[in-house]
């Protein structure tokens, strides 16, 4: 006889826990103290639930699972990153980075949204893995919780800002990241400014607009990488469907919209996207709403011949753009030692 497969818990709202704790003859409040275990607690087996009669935590047992993620490997950089990989409940492994800036009192988590990615941009390692699945809400959850332990232990910091910007595309996983995002600020979760948080996406944007639409209240950040369609068609497949105008009518309508902040995301390669005549574009698109541009230093990956622009063509290239009054930042990069840095998740032992 073939074993029942039990259902993962945190896969049931609140409402459905309700409905089945009336089946088992169990008061209504039983299912708000299981959530509260669940979400605020961080509970991971039901014997932590201590305020629960061994009878009810038996009953869960026999119906239900908690699919937790579990910390597989663990790396420190020298520049203090951490990258962690976790091993999901049927055998995937995906990928989560703790940037501290403690200077800045900034404790950042990166987290992945789905194993692998299916969008294949050029330059990134996750691209060249297939998309094997989208991550649910709770297994992004548990990527903040675990990190937030390590930050706590090896900086007596908790985490201050969370950035979807891991392995996969946040917006082709809308419903488990939105519902993520929702434990992460709501009252029944931990309660965190959704100011803090950042959506990553490389631009798809009918999404974008959806995002507007529901607007939880969360960043957007555009991984740009070239000002014009005929670059990025070279390096971001994704832009043949979505291009540039059609994504700057979907940021003016979240700006619109939301008020919520706007970034781009550029990685300067050597003698493709870094000259003068580069930044003129890139200012253009700045034109439109109020937006922040991170021009980041490309992290070699294997197989990949793409160089990273010298010190001097980044530096020029951002002295063009200041010029101009644009709001920007070059972003030196953190963890290249572990490919823990931009583009580089991938898995790797």
């Amino acid at each position: 006889m073939a074993e029942t497969v039990k259902t993962d818990i945190r896969k049931y709202s609140l409402d459905e826990l309700k409905l089945w704790a009336q089946a088992q003859k169990e008061p209504a409040f039983r299912a708000k103290q299981i959530d509260e275990w669940l979400w605020k607690k961080r509970a991971v087996s039901f014997d932590q639930m201590t305020n629960l009669s061994k009878g009810l935590r038996e009953k869960l047992e026999d119906h239900f699972v908690i699919n937790s993620i579990v910390l597989d490997m663990q790396q420190r950089s020298e520049d203090g990153t951490f990258k962690c990989r976790f091993t999901l409940h049927d055998g995937f492994k995906i990928e989560s980075v703790l940037i501290p800036v403690p200077k800045d009192n900034r404790y950042t988590v990166c987290v992945s949204t789905q194993v692998g990615c299916s969008l294949s941009c050029a330059f990134c390692a996750t691209g060249q893995m297939k998309r094997m699945r989208n991550l649910d809400a709770s297994e992004i959850y548990d990527q903040y919780v675990l990190i937030n332990e390590i930050s706590e232990k090896e900086f007596g910091h908790p985490l201050t800002n969370v950035v979807y910007m891991g392995m996969g595309e946040p917006l082709l996983n809308y419903k488990n990241t939105l519902q993520s995002i929702h434990l992460l600020t709501s009252e029944k979760g931990l309660n965190i400014s959704p100011k803090r948080i950042t959506i990553s996406t490389a631009g798809i944007a009918k999404m974008i607009t959806k995002l507007a639409d529901d607007n939880p209240g969360v960043n957007l950040a555009l991984s740009l990488h070239a000002a014009d369609d005929e670059k990025r068609n070279k390096i971001m497949p994704i832009n043949e469907t979505n291009t540039l105008s059609a994504l700057i009518d979907a940021l003016i309508y979240f700006h619109q919209t939301t008020g919520n902040k706007i970034s781009y995301e550029y990685i300067a390669f050597k003698d493709f996207n870094d000259t003068i005549e580069d930044a003129n574009k890139l200012a253009s698109l700045c034109r439109h709403f109020p937006v922040r541009i991170n021009v980041i230093e490309y992290n070699p990956i294997p197989g990949v011949t793409f160089v990273k622009s010298s010190k001097d063509t980044l530096d020029r290239f951002a002295r063009h753009l200041k010029s101009k009054g644009i709001m920007m930042t070059v972003r030196r990069s953190r963890g290249k030692d572990i490919d823990a840095a931009c583009g580089q998740l991938a898995n790797q032992d």
